[in-house]
């Protein structure tokens, strides 16, 4: 585990009071996969607000009858997805011969590219099953490249421990403070930050002053300048080209997960699973899945 603590000094300091929030979605609950129970937070009405993120789900359940089913297989092209597992065991396999489980605290990160069939499914018969999964869009250019995959478990994801524990900052993609997440897209440069709060206190997270960014709380709530995110709630960050970063404030056992990238600003054409930029290119996708030849060897 890449865990560092710094020298003790003012979350703030001389950043400033950080982006206000400039609005906030309710998350609506609903299945997926085989019936999966889940928190939808980000989807098609906030993609180009929030180019280069496409999708984001929260789920949570003590109930086993709610997760079981898990996603049976099923296909992805043209983007990457980045699951990120609080609490249980989920066994991931695909039609590229990747396969792995990610435990409490792990990350799993796919390139679907030119395309992937995988499945996703739970790795336990009882307990709580807890993680997000976050869809990030890839640059037209890469959208035909061969599928990738990669998963991490806790101890290999950076971690900040704050001088005196008030709260941990896990880097899962991005920077926080001098830490580096274990994986970079230069053309997107993603942040995904787990903040987690030991005690009351205020995060600063320094961000590129072009990204787009929110934050969703999944224990807990969290505010920026005296307004408050609910749990299961995403807010929106004001873009701001003056200002370095978002200020965060919690209290002790809130937690969030804070997400930052570069938008690319190109057509998004969807069709379920497929996201890509022209209709032509969705309809060819189509064609190639219902002929049974999907993913294709080569593109």
């Amino acid at each position: 585990m890449d865990t560092m603590e710094g020298n003790a000094h003012t979350a703030v300091g001389s950043q400033g009071a950080g982006r206000p929030i400039e609005s906030l979605h309710p998350g609506r609950v609903t299945k997926d996969g085989a019936g999966v129970v889940l928190t939808r937070l980000l989807e098609s009405d906030l993609q180009r607000r929030l180019d280069p993120f496409l999708m984001l789900d929260l789920f949570g359940s003590d109930v086993p009858e709610d997760y079981l089913a898990g996603f049976p297989t099923h296909p992805h092209r043209g983007f990457e997805t980045i699951t990120y597992m609080l609490t249980g065991r989920m066994r991931h396999a695909d039609s590229a011969g990747h396969s792995g489980v990610i435990e409490s605290g792990g990350m799993q990160w796919m390139t679907a590219g030119r395309g992937i069939l995988h499945s996703e499914m739970p790795e336990q018969e009882s307990g709580r099953m807890a993680g997000l999964q976050l869809w990030l869009n890839l640059p037209a250019r890469d959208k035909d490249t061969p599928p990738w995959y990669r998963d991490f478990r806790a101890e290999e994801l950076p971690r900040w421990r704050e001088p005196g524990g008030a709260y941990d900052v896990v880097v899962l993609a991005g920077r926080y403070r001098h830490l580096q997440g274990p994986v970079a897209r230069p053309t997107t440069d993603p942040y995904l930050l787990d903040l987690r709060w030991q005690d009351a206190a205020d995060i600063f997270v320094e961000l590129p002053t072009t990204h787009v960014a929110f934050a969703v709380p999944y224990q807990g709530t969290v505010s920026a300048q005296g307004k408050v995110i609910p749990t299961a709630h995403l807010g929106i960050f004001a873009d701001d080209p003056e200002n370095r970063g978002v200020l965060l404030s919690g209290e002790a056992g809130s937690a969030a997960l804070m997400v930052a990238g570069q938008p690319l600003r190109e057509p998004i054409v969807q069709y379920g699973p497929f996201v890509l930029n022209s209709d032509e290119a969705i309809r060819e996708t189509l064609r190639l899945y219902r002929s049974g030849d999907f993913p294709p060897a080569e593109l």
